[in-house]
Parts: C-alpha cells; structure tokens; sequence
C-alpha cells in the first residue's frame, strides 16, 4: 500500500513509490542553519570593513548563494549565526524577500565555532534531519538538486550525518590533501597522517539533533561530533555530482566567477 510506514513517520519520511516497485525514501528537511559568524581572515583585506558572508561573487553577497539553494530546496525556515560585524549581516538579512523565515543566533559576546554553533542554534532549529550549510562556498547542481540528493540519501537509522563530499580533483579552489575516505556503503573515515584522501568536505551536511548529545560547551569544532560519530560507525558521506568553489580567499573569486560564467 502507499500508507508511511510507522518507522518512517518518527523520522518525518514518507516513502515514494517507483515504477517497478522500488521505493525511495525522502527525508522532510523543515530547517537550515548557515554558518555565517566566521572573522573571514583568509578573505582580508575585502572582510576588513563587511563581514566575510557580504563579499559580492558573481554579482550577488556569498551568502546570498546559499540562501538561493536553500530557498530552491522547499526549506522553510533558516537559522544564520552572526558575530563578526553582525549589524550589517543583520540588516542584509532583513531586507531579504524570501519563501523561508529567517532567525538569528547571536554570537556577539563569544565566537563558538562550527560545533558550538551548531549547539547553540539548536533550539531554533526544527525537524530532523537538519541541513547545515557553511557560507563561504558555491555550488552549482549535478542532475539532482543537491539537498534533494542528500534528503533523498538519509537514513536516520544508520546515519548522525551525512556529509556531501566533492572529490579532491574537482574542489575549485581547494588546496589540501583531501577530508576523507568512504567505504562502498559510504561510511567515512579520516585522512591518515601523510597521506592523500580522495574526498573533500564540501560544507554542506545533513544532522540529525542526536549528533548533539552529550556534546562539549562553549567553542569547539564540528571535527569533535564527526569523530565520535565515525567511531559508532554512523559517519557518512555522498559524492557532489555538480560543480564546487571554495571561495576563501580575494584571489579564489576571479576564477570562481569566470567558471560560473562558463557553465
């Protein structure tokens, strides 16, 4: 029959039903939260008078790239966390006319980094999974919107998130020598010491609320939560088929620019 399974209704899925009898479960993504409150220190001299998430690429605010993805996705509610020159990130944000709402989570008083960030937000966060976005990086979609790719790829029974991964050959901008390996199930692990991996962190991931349990107070990094969960085995990643820009520095938006133009 087509009812939702009792299972797929606790974790807010329906299943959708194929020609031939497959059927594919979509999460219901209710929330986002762009991380925005960065100093933007590798993006000086542009971030000396705006804050990183305001630096025009390709003739709109970095952050407005997001957003528009966002908003494409059906998302209908959007926590942005402030710090660095949060007043002109406000005002930016309020002069917005988007389908979704926008809340702020005010990091003012302590910058508290992705992990501490992410904890903070919470209680404005809705539904599980939740998509987190970083917003300083463009993407544009392979055959598939690519929150729809990720909601489409959740499975809250097996997975505390689930990360969109690029592959290194083909993150723009990019330096490094790669974030991760993925097993053929997709489960992650991480870059040995002196060795190359083949997948790089896009900045975009899908969380369920349970990857903030117990979780450390004040500042600290996402790296702690990612840890953990690979250690439970319930990291996981999937490959970007579009294109990807890491758009952290004055020199990376010219050939940001130029390879959007193209495409």
């Amino acid at each position: 029959s087509g009812a939702c399974p009792r299972s797929a209704m606790v974790r807010r899925q329906c299943p959708r039903f194929e020609a031939g009898g497959g059927v594919v479960v979509t999460a219901k993504i209710e929330s986002a939260m762009v991380m925005a409150a960065g100093i933007g220190k590798r993006m000086r001299p542009l971030t000396a008078t705006r804050p990183k998430p305001l630096v025009r690429v390709a003739g709109k605010a970095l952050i407005d790239h997001s957003l528009d993805r966002i908003e494409a996705a059906g998302i209908e509610h959007v926590v942005v966390n402030v710090h660095y020159l949060a007043d002109a990130l406000e005002a930016h944000l309020a002069a917005q006319k988007r389908s979704f709402d926008i809340a702020i989570s005010d990091e003012r008083d302590l910058l508290l980094e992705t992990g501490g960030g992410m904890v903070k937000a919470l209680p404005q966060l809705r539904g599980d999974p939740i998509l987190i976005v970083n917003s300083d990086n463009i993407w544009t979609d392979g055959p598939e919107d690519s929150i729809r790719h990720l909601a489409r790829h959740w499975d809250g029974e097996r997975m505390d998130a689930l990360l969109l991964l690029i592959r290194q050959a083909s993150a723009t901008g990019h330096g490094g020598r790669g974030d991760f390996h993925m097993d053929p199930a997709g489960r992650l692990s991480r870059r040995k010491a002196g060795r190359i991996a083949p997948f790089v962190y896009t900045g975009i991931q899908l969380i369920s609320p349970r990857l903030l349990e117990g979780a450390p107070e004040g500042a600290f990094s996402t790296n702690i939560l990612w840890d953990r969960a690979i250690a439970a085995g319930r990291l996981y990643g999937l490959s970007h088929m579009g294109q990807w820009f890491d758009v952290g520095t004055p020199a990376s938006i010219a050939p940001t620019e130029a390879a959007l133009t193209d495409g």
